[in-house]
């Protein structure tokens, strides 16, 4: 059965017709499946038609990884237990009150701590570069999807390795297995159980902060389907789990081993059996479908239709009915009517690290000097530093992005890109890497009216134009004699870059 045939089986996520799927839709596909492309690359996508494009953005796997992620780029034991002959050197030091020796290790400790946030801050690089070089974009996609989802925050465990290694989980499991491979993995994850406080759950004190954020966050949402009581009954499901330096371990003398009652079932439980206990819940794959919506279909308020009400349901059924694989509901979604539906192009509000990757892969602009370090504090300014989400619930998202202080910083970074001058600092003092615009509409056309038309559908992929809009960009290139070269073409990028439609994609 081809895919197409099984979606037919579904009678609310009809597939687009082949015929239709055309440049722009294609365009539509790499936005949403990963940080958008080049017009060349929309082209060669549509070329492919819509099966072998779906099935080339989502077998990632197919397409070798240049870099691939490897356990040892970065240093482990920055942060790490201190050995038997160090506790027992600090242990004599504190009887003796040898304040010279407290005073060495606590240097010590203070020394590893800034190693530490350097080693993060250069994760964070690597991550924000990582996606803009990617050929499996989806990928980071996912993994970024994953990092909001299951949120956890380097300054609450100061660990950058642990956070290296749930990175790394999300990108293993990012098309995997909801249940099995991302919701059981999140539980014996050493940066989860240590930023929800898990290592400190022992039978004697139970800790409820996993139990609870797993119900309400990760899986059910919050009160559907579980009251207080499963709550305690499930944190001392967790009692035990806990970290040893970078790994997960299970201590038995700290795990309740006595009988627990969750969702009305009684049991000699564990983390393990409380996951399966969940996942009888019937609101499980809504929970998990809708937010897959609104990351990959729309996210603005009037996306809540009885269409997409529909479309969501049949995608939870189909969840289930695949035992919680998510490389068939990915697929579905690519491959429906509904996904390039003209309600949900233009639908979601580029977060962040959208907006500012999605810009260098479309745009190819310069490496400029500390490029990536600057995109990072920008993205950050904007409400959106990796590895440092607000809370457990991760970033709100949606027209939570934009307010006046983002708007301005959004606008700044996108004329950094264009021009090389940096938010706050003078334009003399811009890099001199100069931004090739002509090579974004060189071969299309040399007419100032028709490369407003041909800018405007690529970067803001619309098969019709604002008419006052395109009047703004008409006057632009009367005052420069309706010349095309380099620097008006830059001027009308800035421009265009700096209308809210822009802020969408």
């Amino acid at each position: 059965m081809t895919p197409s045939e099984q979606i037919m089986t579904l009678s609310s996520v009809k597939p687009l017709d082949p015929k239709e799927f055309d440049e722009r839709k294609a365009q539509h596909l790499l936005q949403r499946a990963g940080f958008g492309g080049t017009t060349k690359q929309a082209l060669a996508l549509s070329k492919l038609g819509l099966e072998k494009a779906v099935e080339y953005i989502v077998e990632y796997n197919n397409i070798t990884d240049p870099e691939p992620v490897l356990l040892d780029a970065y240093d482990k034991d920055i942060i790490r237990p201190p050995t038997a002959a160090e506790r027992k050197v600090a242990q004599k030091a504190r009887q003796d009150k040898d304040e010279e020796t407290v005073d060495k290790l606590r240097k010590e400790r203070q020394r590893r701590q800034r190693e530490d946030r350097k080693q993060i801050s250069e994760m964070e690089l690597w991550w924000l570069q990582r996606m803009v070089s990617t050929p499996r974009p989806l990928e980071e996609k996912l993994t970024l999807f994953w990092h909001g989802h299951f949120a956890t925050g380097y300054r609450t465990i100061e660990d950058s390795y642990q956070m290296y290694l749930q990175n790394n989980f999300f990108r293993k499991n990012a098309m995997g297995n909801f249940k099995d491979d991302l919701v059981r993995g999140i539980i014996h994850d050493p940066a989860m159980i240590k930023y929800l406080n898990n290592h400190q759950n022992r039978k004697q004190a139970p800790n409820e902060n996993l139990a609870r954020e797993l119900m309400e966050l990760f899986t059910l949402g919050e009160g559907e389907g579980y009251d207080e009581d499963d709550i305690k009954e499930g944190a001392r499901c967790l009692t035990g789990y806990t970290v040893e330096d970078h790994d997960f371990t299970f201590n038995s003398r700290n795990h309740d081993t006595g009988q627990k009652r969750i969702f009305g079932r009684s049991g000699y439980y564990d983390g393990d059996d409380f996951v399966d206990l969940i996942f009888t819940r019937p609101n499980v794959a809504k929970f998990i479908v809708n937010k897959l919506y609104r990351y990959f279909v729309n996210d603005l308020p009037h996306g809540k239709t009885a269409d997409s009400k529909k479309f969501t349901i049949s995608i939870s059924n189909l969840l289930k009915r695949k035992d919680w694989e998510l490389k068939p509901i990915l697929k579905t979604i690519f491959l429906s009517e509904h996904f390039y539906d003209d309600s949900n192009m233009q639908a979601i509000i580029k977060s962040p690290v959208q907006l500012i990757v999605q810009a260098t892969r479309s745009l190819n602009p310069p490496q400029r000097r500390k490029m990536v370090q600057t995109l990072a504090v920008s993205a950050d300014l904007m409400g959106q530093r990796l590895f440092a989400p607000p809370s457990v619930k991760g970033w709100d998202g949606g027209r939570t992005w934009i307010n006046t202080s983002t708007m301005f910083m959004r606008q700044n970074t996108l004329l950094y890109l264009l021009t090389g001058q940096r938010p706050g600092s003078a334009s003399w003092e811009a890099d001199n890497n100069q931004f090739n615009g002509m090579a974004l509409v060189e071969g299309n056309t040399r007419d100032p009216k028709d490369a407003i038309t041909f800018l405007l559908t690529a970067l803001l992929n619309q098969d019709k134009h604002d008419r006052d809009r395109v009047a703004s960009l008409e006057n632009y290139m009367k005052t420069q004699n309706n010349t095309i070269n380099n620097e008006t073409v830059t001027g009308l990028l800035t421009l265009i870059t700096a209308m809210p439609e822009y802020q969408l994609c």
